[in-house]
């Protein structure tokens, strides 16, 4: 992009023709017209019509840009480079490929700052919500060294293994969550539309209810007199929650541990962060980035404060001298699989494969797990939800039964 970050610019679409003679369109973002038809001739393009692109008129069109998204990027920029094509050229098959509007535009952006002489990894780097300090150090690394297709390779595998893992953890979040969502508003809406038609029939009866009857029939009017009291406590209780844990780091540190006792989920968590560490330190280490730089970034990476803050720890350790081996168990956090795995890696000098294997080890574990946690859970959800509906139903009829034995 030929303006600062700091300049405002507009995205303007033009027509025209290539070096050769070939009618031409396409997207460039710039500060005005003049500096797009500037740099569209330093690409070697004859512009013929420019004009400002159209807003659209609700929303800002296209879905969001996704981390997964962003690893099919890299992927097929990797085997386009490695393939022999051109990187300008790379972009533009990977943006006319691309379904949403909001990336083919990422995409057509960043080919035209690379197209006006700026380097990739400096091009991505002024997109830091989608492209992260790691992902362009390892891009720079490829660009200094000539090794570009091999460091996107290597960057694509991490990003995919990465979005893989996070996929795992989000599928045995998501079932037991959407499943007690569902209770809840089922039996909201029973207590609140259900249980008041019977509770006009029990008024007919002229006998005492039983106790179990009397207690749903009192949470029945305490949840139609005040349900939208109920409603806005649960909206502020989750947006309390979440501004806490993105302003208090000692509030977003107790829920870390708290994760990672729970059980059986907290089993999962722990071995994602070991997966993720691993895979981490193996990339950023097989690229060529320092220890200590491989680690801050591992640091950064780790998803966990508890686990972030023992990489820091390690890190030190490693910058006065300490083996990564010592350093690591030192912290009485990492398994000891890994850390044999870490200290045979350094002795023989192969620590990032080492370090692979022990990625894939623990992300099998997680997936397995993941499995394991869905086959356990479905029987306890149905069982509860068996708890909170039946045991309204039964709570209804209970008077009618006992009325009918009487008879």
């Amino acid at each position: 992009m030929a303006t600062s970050s700091a300049t405002r610019s507009d995205i303007f679409v033009w027509s025209g023709t290539d070096k050769a003679g070939h009618s031409s369109t396409g997207e460039i973002r710039a500060a005005s017209s003049a500096m797009a038809k500037a740099q569209l001739r330093r690409q070697g393009i004859k512009p013929k019509n420019i004009k400002k692109k159209s807003k659209p008129l609700f929303g800002s069109g296209g879905k969001p840009i996704k981390p997964a998204d962003i690893a099919i990027f890299t992927r097929q920029m990797a085997t386009m480079i490695k393939a022999g094509v051109p990187l300008v050229q790379s972009f533009e098959i990977v943006a006319e490929g691309s379904e949403k509007p909001k990336m083919r535009e990422l995409v057509n952006t960043i080919r035209n700052d690379v197209a006006a002489g700026g380097g990739l990894a400096l091009s991505l780097a002024k997109h830091p919500r989608l492209f992260d300090d790691l992902f362009c150090s390892l891009v720079a690394s490829g660009e200094e060294s000539g090794t570009l297709e091999v460091m996107l390779d290597r960057v694509a595998t991490y990003k995919e293994k990465t979005e893989q893992l996070k996929a795992k953890i989000r599928k045995a979040l998501t079932y037991p969550t959407a499943v007690v969502v569902v209770a809840i508003v089922v039996t909201g809406i029973l207590l609140v539309k259900v249980v008041p038609q019977f509770a006009e029939t029990f008024r007919s009866f002229g006998s005492d209810l039983p106790a179990f009857t009397l207690f749903v029939l009192t949470i029945s009017n305490f949840v139609q007199k005040w349900w939208f009291v109920i409603l806005l406590m649960i909206i502020a209780a989750i947006f309390v929650f979440r501004e806490a844990k993105l302003r208090s780091v000692k509030f977003a540190e107790f829920l870390d541990r708290l994760t990672l006792r729970l059980p059986i989920f907290g089993m999962i968590v722990h071995d994602s962060v070991i997966a993720r560490f691993s895979r981490t330190l193996a990339t950023t280490f097989a690229a060529g980035v320092p220890l200590v730089d491989a680690l801050e970034s591992t640091a950064g990476a780790a998803g966990n404060s508890v686990y972030a803050k023992a990489i820091r720890r390690i890190k030190d350790d490693v910058t006065t001298g300490n083996t990564l081996y010592s350093s690591t168990k030192s912290t009485g956090l990492f398994p000891n699989m890994l850390l044999q795995m870490m200290s045979i890696g350094e002795e023989s000098g192969s620590l990032d494969e080492m370090l692979d294997k022990v990625a894939t080890h623990y992300e099998e574990a997680v997936d397995n797990a993941v499995d394991s946690l869905s086959s356990l859970m479905e029987p306890m959800i149905m069982a509860i939800l068996g708890v909170l509906v039946g045991g309204l139903m039964v709570a209804m009829y209970l008077p009618i039964f006992m009325l009918g034995s009487v008879i």
